[in-house]
């Protein structure tokens, strides 16, 4: 059994100036802050009221003007004319019931997620919610653990602070008592406790977290898109609404309130109101399908995100291999006593009192077993790749200090103990390296590992992941290329990723450039990275994104954490250490590799299908807006009714929108959502306005006397819905037998409507005679033939 000595422990004492003793806070302290209020009470991550997914889904733009409308409408109309509002009304609540739900979702998986922190209340240690923190409570942290609040530290075994987050600093900070550590940092190295100075939103890091990490729907190409689209059809809206209004009400000297009813009919269908909402739900829905498999999405874009990835970094520990590994060879070099080496193993075990899964595995199979007096200890860190401590054996003798790490950083380059690593490193296996010191080094100083001499090997096997393979498999035949960087030697990971079916050679990251066009060819060509730094983690993560590379990069140990924060996805295990956690996007609770096919699927089903639904929607808004333009130059009245654009809209756009958007879509992700709706909208669109207005003008010649408008509207409604059904037509493909039942309904509800007597006064929708229905079905026919090729010459001029 180690023991402390007297230095050691006087090293890790706290000063005088801090308050609560090494006990930390008692209950009575405890509740006396908590009743003063000075409590950590961040808002949880991800976390958004009711209050404001309401206020997101009720007060918007289009909202208003449907809303002023509909008043307009439920005064001077009939019902049957405000249907558009009911709509609406609907909408909204699906959204806000949508929202609701992936809220609950995501705040459940939250709390499964959450960074307990271990705080000292009463001389006991236990884990505790964040939110439970007070002022001035004792907090105990080790490597991987993130710094929740701000603090000065009280104990500090070799303690080690990454700032990077907050400052910019790469190297880590060496803490000691005394010193101050600030919420959003992490521990990279040894342990310690610090004091709760700051709390809530006065922390450091607060503020930001709290803006960075809420729950929001923005910040994705899919939303910037929709909102660069609708800022244009506001433009449109404004001039195009204004004539119709002079044209209707003033020029037209027609009864009023049906000037009115004509010039909203031709208002509301410019507004695309549903394409919002259907995003909103499309990811809220993933993040709830998603939250069904133990996957918690921290971000929403993230869903999508994930599908633009062409670039996985895998990091191989915890993501490719399981945490745990299994000591299965202990190689004693030159004459070495075995039994000897066993305690001396034993003793680095547990001087170590947060070991990682490497000297956990030691502790294991060799456990403590000597009386040895513990003078100084070095933990592990990623950037040395070794850790150390000194021990006296017996009273009166001198130190000794004993390294254990990574054989190719403590060896020379000749040492003949290398190439036997190397075989075994051929086989995946990893190996470390027991050495000694020189007598008389310090274990804190970077000397005390030259000249070391090497005592043993210890051989350990890591456990591969079930569900590595397949998943690697299935983002090979998703063009998505993956790379293997890790802080192992690089021919283990080699091995390990051959394994699993990953080909190409294994590069030593000691020997990467520094240039970042360098280093992104190097990448380029390479697969399989080995010893790589945490910083050279976040370089080479940089480097894939200036070629071009949409990067995600996973992995689950603190050296982890600065690469996942500059990759355009972070994804975190579940098990890993909770500054990982904290910084990634989705965080796979049930630690399952094989989870990550999903979220990209679930990532391109939002985007493929809100592609496909957008189309739908700006079809509608720019045929409303030029058929308001042709109605101001020719002078005549709107052809129709808001119930008729209502009814079109409800049977070409809302409800197959609602299906087509939840529906599997499995095409990749690709850029320039603007652009790719654009090319179609605008010819469909426009095709559609012209066939439509054209049967209009026809049926205003062909038609005299009363209910003569009536007449005309409904030959223009028939060419209109005849050409959007056959938009929607198009959308649908490829087919599927739901899709083709989903087209085939919603011409049947449109065919019942016109045969229905109460059906058709409900919508005042009735062909007279056999000339004109059958001109406007010819019109709408030869229409949908040139939109057929249109699209197509489209596809060849403006690929995608």
């Amino acid at each position: 059994m180690t023991h402390l000595d007297a230095d050691a422990r006087t090293a890790a004492a706290p000063p005088a100036t801090i308050t609560p003793a090494a006990t930390g806070l008692t209950s009575a302290q405890v509740a006396d802050r908590v009743a003063r209020g000075q409590v950590n009470d961040v808002p949880v991550r991800s976390s958004r009221s009711l209050t404001e997914i309401v206020r997101a889904n009720v007060l918007t733009r289009f909202n208003a003007i449907i809303g002023v409308l509909w008043v307009i409408m439920l005064i001077v109309a009939p019902i049957q004319d405000s249907l558009f509002g009911f709509v609406i009304l609907a909408n909204t609540g699906i959204g806000i019931v949508q929202e609701w739900r992936a809220k609950k979702t995501l705040d459940s998986l939250a709390v499964i997620g959450e960074v307990r922190p271990t705080v000292r209340r009463d001389g006991t240690a236990a884990e505790i919610s964040t939110s439970r923190i007070v002022l001035d409570d004792l907090i105990e942290i080790g490597p991987g653990d993130k710094v929740v609040v701000d603090g000065v530290c009280v104990e500090a075994d070799g303690l080690e602070i990454d700032e990077s987050l907050l400052t910019g600093e790469a190297d880590p900070v060496v803490k000691k008592p005394g010193d101050q550590v600030l919420s959003g940092s992490f521990v990279v190295a040894g342990g310690g406790s610090f004091q709760a100075t700051r709390v809530g939103r006065e922390a450091y890091a607060a503020q930001l977290a709290e803006e960075a990490s809420r729950f929001t729907l923005v910040h994705s190409e899919l939303r910037s898109g929709i909102s660069t689209i609708l800022k244009y059809v506001t433009w449109m809206m404004v001039p195009t609404a204004t004539g119709l209004v002079i044209s209707q009400l003033v020029v037209k000297d027609n009864e009023l309130k049906d000037s009115i009813a004509r010039t909203v009919g031709g208002i509301v269908p410019m507004v695309p109101e549903g394409l919002v909402l259907l995003t909103s739900v499309a990811f809220a829905i993933g993040v709830i399908r998603l939250g069904r498999k133990q996957c918690l999405v921290q971000e929403l874009p993230a869903i999508e995100g994930l599908a633009r990835v062409d670039t996985v970094c895998l990091d191989k520990t915890g993501t490719l291999t399981e945490g745990g590994m299994d000591v299965t060879e202990l190689r004693v070099l030159g004459d070495g006593d075995e039994a000897y080496l066993r305690k001396v193993l034993g003793e680095l075990g547990s001087a170590d009192p947060r070991p990682n899964a490497s000297l956990q595995a030691i502790v294991d199979a060799f456990p403590d077993t000597t009386e040895w007096r513990l003078t100084d200890t070095l933990p592990f860190s990623s950037a040395r790749k070794y850790s150390g401590a000194t021990f006296v054996e017996e009273p009166g003798r001198a130190a000794v200090t004993w390294l254990l790490g990574a054989p190719d950083v403590l060896l020379d380059a000749g040492d003949p103990a290398l190439s036997e690593t190397v075989r075994m490193n051929e086989q995946g296996l990893r190996v470390l390296l027991l050495a000694r010191a020189r007598d008389g080094a310090d274990v804190d100083d970077p000397a005390a590992a030259v000249g070391v001499r090497p005592v043993a090997l210890v051989v350990l096997e890591q456990r591969l992941r079930p569900d590595a393979a397949d998943t690697l498999r299935y983002f090979a035949e998703q063009d998505v290329r993956a790379k293997v960087v890790s802080g192992d030697n690089a021919v283990s990971v080699g091995a390990v990723a051959a394994k699993l079916g990953l080909s190409g050679t294994a590069v030593d990251a000691r020997r990467l450039p520094g240039d970042r066009e360098a280093m992104a060819r190097e990448l380029d060509e390479g697969t399989v990275f080995g010893r790589v730094t945490p910083q050279q983690k976040r370089n080479m993560v940089g480097a894939l994104q200036s070629s071009g590379r949409t990067v995600a990069m996973t992995g689950d140990g603190v050296n982890d954490v600065l690469a996942l924060k500059d990759a355009d996805i972070g994804v975190a295990m579940g098990s890993g250490s909770e500054a990982t956690r904290a910084v990634a996007q989705i965080v796979l609770l049930n630690n399952s590799f094989a989870t990550l096919p999903s979220v990209v699927a679930e990532g391109r089903r939002v985007i493929g299908n809100i592609t496909r639904v957008a189309t739908l929607f700006l079809v509608k808004t720019v045929y409303s807006v030029l058929l308001a333009v042709l109605v101001v130059i020719s002078q005549v009245e709107y052809p129709f009714l808001p119930r008729h654009l209502t009814l079109l809209s409800t049977l070409t756009i809302g409800v197959p929108a609602f299906f087509l958007a939840l529906a599997p879509n499995k095409e990749r992700a690709r850029p320039d959502f603007v652009r790719r709706v654009m090319r179609y909208a605008i010819p469909g669109g426009v095709l559609a306005a012209t066939a439509t207005f054209t049967t209009y003008l026809i049926a205003r010649q062909h038609y005299s006397g009363e209910g003569s408008l009536e007449a005309e509207t409904s030959a223009a409604t028939l060419t209109l819905f005849l050409i959007s059904i056959w938009v929607l037509a198009i959308i649908a493909r490829p087919y599927t037998w739901w899709r083709i039942g989903l087209v085939a309904a919603m011409g049947g509800a449109f065919l019942l409507v016109l045969v229905v007597p109460w059906l058709q006064h409900f919508f005042a929708l009735k062909l007279v005679g056999m000339t004109m229905p059958w001109t406007a079905a010819g019109i709408a026919v030869v229409a949908a033939g040139v939109l057929e090729l249109l699209w197509r010459w489209v596809d060849r001029r403006i690929p995608a």
